[in-house]
């Protein structure tokens, strides 16, 4: 491993402070990360060293160490650059050394920055700088400005007058204002405080669908836009249909650049003014817009990237079905419904292709082959993926299983999103080289009902359909940020060593794409897998791999009992205490969980916090932490927009939860939109406190437009009064200022 720099003990506390953990709890865990442990092994396996910091906690550490260290390199790099010129006063090094933000830093670097050719250095070339010196200091000179400015005019140096001279010393001091550090951040901060973020529609701008017509006269102030409205503006301007720009009352930036650079009165002021009106007309204003303007765009992609965050989670956290058999159907009309049949391990049995629908109307061709299906591999589910005639398909089935008395098997709706793109990835290839696209997208459908969590992280995320502008947002950081959610997912719930494909065993903590290979490879060469201890014969799988991926992986039926729970393998000798102090053994303690009660603590070889996690898992070994499945159940009668009737109750499922409201797919092919306003009779300020992908959920129709393809549902209690924003809490001050006035009216 690359060496990795240390930081300060000041950086560390100022860091803990920041993050509101203890100094303690993140050394530890920095040195853990240092040494290259992955955060679900800290988080799951070194409690006692972090003091108990989540997973949440140990990824801000993470994030925040890779900052700073970013930030110690890049101050080296402009020290060096600095030193090099000769101009690195020790008090512009302390400044330096003592700035936390990259932004701050770049500012402290401006003046000395390699630049090309400017106004302020022709001037410099013309010798104006005393003359600029002379009205940035402020100070009383022998001469009278003019006689004094008078004696810089010659015209071998393209100084033809007093005003030529006057105005590159302007040029001179512009730069100066420019490159001041603490002037260009207090202009930011009355752009983000006092400016106004006012979008418009494009002359002759194309918006055939009105998909930003509430932009085209739109205005609101930059510290309280939202993500969602701040990203689809931007949309809108990368589309051409807007333009937006940040307006900050005119006269503002000049207050604050004449309140900073006057000291005193005298005849250099109405010069100085001019140099503040040229420093912001020609060298800020577009320079601190931009950098507001990006500020923005990083503030919106790190809340749409939050929201992508929780909804993937709760998509990939998605109750399995469980292990049994599946008939996955992938609805078509012309091309026919395609049909793949899993077994209970996911494995690929046989396919077919049915026609129910025009031009050819089988459904008696289309029963056969579903009963001969359903009894050949003893089908337990059928899985109908929810595009196209996905609500004719299901009425089809349920009718063939009523008709059949099958009462034991039961037909659901699954989401389908990437299944297409799963089906032509070389994942897919892979898995099933001599199968066609149309036959894997039935495969993923089918396995998506057993475990959604092993069959979506074999897709880019972007395709599940969770997202929020999900294109417009910074991409290397929304990758390496649902990563990160799939790792914890994956590791969350346990991986089936056995079982897993390898695109499942990559995300395993301490296990990359190439070892999640040599596993599968070793495992089709040797047979499955009978002891987590086995894993050390893997080639690539060293100690250190081992040691974070072992806790992770399950094996059911193996020689150790063990190793179907999260017990680490190194915590093994703790559980075998326990037995012999009880005098059963490991079997029966796991067999019996009563016996666990009677486990004396003392003298355990294990902290606190390892104790009740092994606890736990012995009482409850291989447990699932995900919910129970339960199917939606859409109304037969409604399939599409055109069947929605306003005030029709109806169940669905929360698709996407956006800042602005959540999308529930009602069987109609076209998911409807339920407006944070309309999510709960209490007010809502974040939809994800209410619903979450995945959720289940009774909505009633408001609205229902066939030709926009637009559905407004509701979840709130029908008549019920509308939800108002609670009251604002009066602060101390407040208290204050209203028992002041009291005072004054007596």
């Amino acid at each position: 491993m690359p060496e990795v720099q240390p930081l300060s003990p000041e950086l560390l506390i100022h860091i803990a402070s920041a993050l509101q953990v203890p100094v303690k709890g993140l050394v530890a865990a920095a040195e853990l990360l240092d040494e290259g442990s992955t955060v679900p092994f800290i988080a799951r396996y070194r409690k006692e060293a972090t003091g108990n910091l989540d997973e949440v906690q140990i990824r801000a550490i993470e994030e925040k160490l890779l900052y700073f260290r970013e930030l110690g390199a890049r101050k080296k790099t402009i020290l060096d650059s600095i030193q090099q010129q000769g101009k690195l006063a020790e008090e512009l090094k302390a400044r330096i050394d003592a700035t936390l933000e990259k932004g701050e830093l770049e500012d402290l670097y401006l003046p000395y920055k390699p630049k090309r050719r400017t106004k302020a250095m022709i001037a410099r070339e013309k010798g104006l700088e005393p003359l600029a010196a002379y009205l940035w200091s402020q100070e009383e000179a022998a001469l009278p400005l003019e006689a004094f400015a008078a004696s810089f005019v010659d015209p071998d140096k393209g100084v033809a007058s007093v005003e030529e001279a006057l105005e590159g010393a302007r040029h001179i001091v512009a730069e100066i204002i420019s490159d001041d550090a603490d002037i260009r951040k207090l202009l930011r901060q009355a752009m983000f405080e006092e400016g106004v973020v006012v979008s418009r529609k494009m002359t002759d701008a194309a918006d055939e669908q009105l998909k930003f017509k509430m932009y085209y006269e739109y205005r609101e102030p930059v510290k309280q836009i939202p993500s969602h409205r701040m990203l689809a503006i931007r949309r809108g301007e990368a589309e051409n249909v807007l333009y937006f720009v940040i307006e900050l009352e005119p006269q503002r930036p000049l207050d604050l650049i004449n309140g900073r650079i006057h000291k005193r009165p005298g005849e250099w002021a109405p010069q100085l003014k001019l140099a503040a009106e040229d420093a912001w007309k020609r060298l800020l204003s577009s320079s601190i817009t931009g950098e507001v303007r990006f500020e923005l765009k990083q503030r919106a992609d790190a809340e749409a990237i939050q929201v992508f965050r929780e909804n993937l989670q709760n998509v990939l956290l998605a109750p399995p079905a469980g292990q049994l058999s599946v008939l996955g159907l992938d609805p078509g009309i012309r091309t026919g419904c395609k049909i793949a049949v899993v077994d209970d391990t996911g494995k690929f049995l046989g396919h077919d292709v049915i026609y129910p629908f025009q031009p050819r109307n089988d459904v008696a061709g289309a029963e056969r082959t579903l009963k001969a299906l359903v009894a050949r591999h003893n089908v337990r589910a059928i899985a109908i993926g929810n595009g196209t005639a996905s609500r004719e398909t299901t009425a089809l089935v349920r009718e063939f299983l009523r008709k059949e008395g099958l009462s034991t098997v039961f037909c659901v709706t699954v989401n389908e999103s990437g299944a297409s793109i799963y089906s032509a990835s070389e994942i897919a290839r892979e898995e099933f080289p001599d199968l066609d696209l149309t036959v894997r997208g039935a495969i993923s459908i089918a396995r998506r009902l057993q475990d959604p969590l092993a069959e979506l992280v074999k897709l880019d995320p972007k395709s599940i359909g969770v997202g929020q502008y999900q294109h417009d947002v910074d991409q290397n950081q929304l990758r390496k940020s649902l990563e990160a959610v799939i790792e914890s997912c994956v590791n969350r719930v346990g991986v089936d060593l056995n079982t897993a494909s390898w695109a499942l065993l990559r995300y395993v903590a301490g296990i990359n794409e190439r070892t999640a290979q040599k596993i599968v490879e070793f495992r089709n060469g040797h047979g499955r897998f009978r002891s987590r201890v086995q894993l050390n014969a893997v080639p690539g799988i060293g100690p250190k791999t081992f040691e974070q991926a072992a806790g992770f992986l399950r094996i059911r039926h193996g020689e150790n009992p063990l190793d179907i729970t999260g017990v680490h393998p190194e915590s093994y000798h703790v559980v075998e205490q326990m037995a012999e102090g009880l005098g059963v053994s490991i079997e029966r303690l796991i067999e019996e969980p009563t016996l666990l009660e009677k486990v004396n603590r003392s003298g355990l070889a294990a902290g606190v916090y390892t104790l009740n996690d092994i606890l736990e898992e012995l009482r409850k070994p291989g447990r699932d932490p995900r919910d129970k499945f339960l199917a939606p159940s859409f109304q037969d009668d409604v399939k599409e927009i055109a069947d929605l009737k306003e005030g029709m109750t109806l169940e669905g499922v929360v698709t996407n939860v956006t800042r602005f409201g959540a999308f529930v797919d009602i069987g109609v092919h076209q998911d409807g939109l339920v407006h944070v306003s309309e999510l709960s009779d209490r007010y809502v300020k974040e939809p994800g406190d209410v619903v979450k992908a995945g959720q289940i959920v009774k909505v009633r129709v408001l609205s229902a437009d066939a030709n926009t393809k637009r559905i407004a549902l509701s979840m709130k209690t029908p008549g019920g009064r509308p939800a108002r924003p609670p009251k604002p809490q009066p602060t101390m001050d407040d208290k204050l200022a209203a028992l002041a006035e009291r005072w004054k009216r007596r």
